[in-house]
């Protein structure tokens, strides 16, 4: 009967928090289930999937809270603290070790789950009930309780998402109001453009007569803005064949021109309390591991984020909150992934979380800023300085961390200045808590193996996207950052370019191969001194766009005879190559800035097959004839490179197997049999 109550009736199971934390004051548990009805996961047990609300109170005079733009000026219960809520799930042990394991907390990308499909290899869900949703279970092997918590208050609106319900600020009970922004790079015409970066709910415009709202057109990222003529555009949208009134929306008269680029300057009102999001996540991880009625209790806490959320991160660290109200430390490692040397609009009034600034798109927002390193450095230009770490109320609590970023960090993401001096001239070693990995030739995702025909690059050989697959050095660096962080057990030495090895270079320097009709890139993402206008040091835009000023140099990666670099973690595609890895990939098919940097993608470029095709076009690259004498040579040689990388704790033992598979896949699919 138990059971059948269970499976039928979701129950409502309502926890206060202790006094120990007082940010975290009630949790109400929507649904509890088991996982996979109750299959167990290897010597760890079933697992249990709790989903619910978590329900925040934040008292804008705590030291701790100091750095939350608006906190101060957003209502107040009672008892003079400030609420917010947000959805909240968690994967435990149903028989956790005593006193708690350690949880590994992901950072929502935009409202999302990651971790799964990540290191469990899993099809990617924001639900997961199916076996798939698991794949081989690596996370819960581990024992691990997963813990996912709504930051972000704009994320699309789509049930599945989680989200913070935060408060706007006011000043004295009337309508903050303020400047924000817009861009877009427009790659195929239309009429409408939303305000929102990528389907994000949008600050609605004010007055849509206001002088303030500007819309401007250039042909380039630096090229000069051309204002369009007020009368030819408006806040509307086209909604079958009628043109409608909307404020998060602009409606331009003939429509927006593919190649452009367009960006909207306009007053907004009623700005969220954006960074209650940084104090949500702290507050989440303090609960788990603090309060003693804690609903899914842990000893030691691990953040991961991916990408956006990876930059969140390294805004957490910069902003003091690995810190909690009660001076404790929250977590005690964190993986930091594909983040570069980026922060973000993860607190400042008017912030959207979801804009980034790549070398093409979502152009200038306040993402990479100095400083970029653990270690203080002093800005020569403008006398500042600052660290990463340089806010950190207690040293103590600085958390061990892996930076992993790939190849494409470093073109797209200037992920070369987490290690650089300012100028560029020097090396700057990581910290004792640090650890830095180059994930030798990826993209910034995984791509799709084998390429489809649909991405071959219609301008130059190969394919758009990049199938390097380095999510399984990723595993082995989760159970590396477990051992540290658990056992303290020294993870693997930091593995990047370097400048005094000669393997982190300017672009001017890379040797490339000469692969015929295969253009290389003349740019690289830059990160600059921009100036937000007098107030941005309390976390206040005056200036949209920014001034720009001098930028910092960006490095990047030299490669080897085949095009793959050096100076990384390295992979058997880069141990045992059958083609280029190339991190980078350019708009040449795209109708504007055909020279600049694709987003997120790379560019793959098998070797020549033999040495009749080798010659055939003029290939500076070995063929794959001259290094292979056949299949079972090549699959011996990724045998003892996949080896030499478990030795290194870049695999796992486990992994070898699916690696060597994958690796005669890819010999399989090149050679036609």
């Amino acid at each position: 009967m138990n059971r059948l109550l269970t499976a039928v009736v979701a129950a409502i199971l309502v926890l206060r928090a202790s006094p120990s934390s007082a940010e975290v004051v009630r949790i109400v548990i929507d649904r509890r289930e088991d996982v996979l009805r109750g299959r167990s996961f290897g010597n760890v047990g079933p697992y249990e999937r709790i989903i619910g609300r978590v329900y925040f109170a934040f008292d804008p005079d705590d030291p701790m809270n100091a750095r939350i733009v608006d906190l101060r000026l957003a209502p107040r219960n009672v008892q003079g603290l400030v609420e917010a809520w947000a959805e909240f799930m968690v994967l435990r042990p149903k028989f956790p070790p005593p006193g708690g394991g350690t949880a590994l907390l992901e950072v929502s990308n935009r409202g999302g789950t990651a971790a799964l499909a990540y290191f469990n290899g899993a099809v990617g869900s924001a639900a997961p009930t199916d076996p798939a949703h698991f794949g081989d279970g690596l996370l819960m092997r581990l024992g691990l309780t997963v813990i996912w918590v709504g930051w972000q208050h704009d994320v699309p609106r789509r049930s599945e998402l989680l989200r913070l319900h935060a408060p706007v600020a006011t000043l004295g009970g009337e309508p903050i109001r303020g400047l924000a922004r817009a861009d877009w790079t427009v790659d195929v015409p239309t009429t409408t453009l939303a305000l929102g970066h990528r389907d994000h709910i949008a600050y609605p415009v004010v007055d849509p007569d206001d002088s303030a709202n500007v819309l401007t057109v250039r042909d380039g990222r630096l090229a000069r803005r051309r204002p369009v003529p007020r009368e030819q555009w408006r806040f509307a949208r086209e909604a079958l064949g009628d043109v409608v009134p909307d404020s998060t929306s602009i409606y331009l008269q003939g429509g927006f021109e593919a190649g452009r680029i367009y960006e909207l300057v306009y007053r907004a009102e009623s700005p969220v309390v954006v960074g209650l999001g940084l104090a949500a996540v702290r507050d989440m991880m303090s609960y788990a591991k603090y309060d003693s009625t804690s609903a899914f209790p842990v000893r030691r806490g691990v953040a991961v984020g991916i990408s956006q959320t990876g930059r969140f991160l390294r805004h957490f660290l910069y902003q003091g909150f690995n810190t909690d109200e009660q001076d404790r430390p929250v977590f005690d490692g964190m993986i930091v992934h594909t983040a570069g040397a980026g922060r973000g609009s993860f607190n400042h009034r008017f912030a959207q979380p979801s804009r980034d600034a790549h070398r093409y798109s979502a152009f200038f927002y306040p993402t990479d800023l100095f400083p970029f390193t653990g270690r203080s450095q002093t800005d020569a230009r403008t006398g500042v300085t600052d660290g990463l770490f340089a806010h950190v109320p207690d040293p103590a609590h600085l958390p061990k961390i892996f930076y992993t970023n790939t190849g494409y960090e470093y073109w797209g993401r200037a992920a070369s200045l987490i290690h650089t001096s300012i100028d560029g001239v020097e090396d700057v070693d990581p910290l004792p808590n640090e650890r830095i990995y180059h994930l030798a030739g990826g993209q910034h995702f995984v791509g799709r193996f084998p390429p489809s025909q649909a991405n071959r690059m219609v301008s130059g050989p190969g394919y758009r996207g990049n199938p390097l697959n380095f999510l399984v050095t990723m595993r082995s660096l989760l159970a590396e950052m477990m051992a540290w962080v658990e056992r303290d057990d020294p993870p693997p030495a930091s593995t990047y370019p370097r400048i005094d090895a000669g393997t982190l270079v300017p672009i001017s320097s890379v040797r490339f191969p000469s692969i015929p009709d295969l253009e290389v890139p003349q740019v690289v993402h830059t990160a600059y001194r921009a100036d937000y206008g007098p107030r941005w040091g309390d976390g206040i835009i005056d200036r949209q766009p920014p001034e720009l000023g001098a930028p910092f140099p960006s490095l990047v990666p030299q490669v080897d005879e085949y095009g793959n670099e050096r100076g990384g973690v390295p992979s058997v595609e880069i141990l045992v190559p059958l083609a280029t890895f190339f991190p980078w990939n350019l708009r040449l098919d795209f109708p504007g800035g055909t020279h600049e940097l694709t987003d997120f993608v790379g560019t793959y470029v098998p070797l020549p097959r033999s040495e009749a095709d080798r010659r055939a076009v003029a290939d500076p690259r070995p063929s794959i004839e001259a290094l292979y004498r056949d299949k079972a040579e090549y699959l011996q040689l990724a045998r003892a490179g996949a080896r030499n990388l478990v030795r290194m704790g870049f695999l796992l033992e486990e992994d070898v197997d699916d690696v060597l598979a994958r690796a005669e896949a890819h010999w399989d699919w090149l050679m036609g049999s």
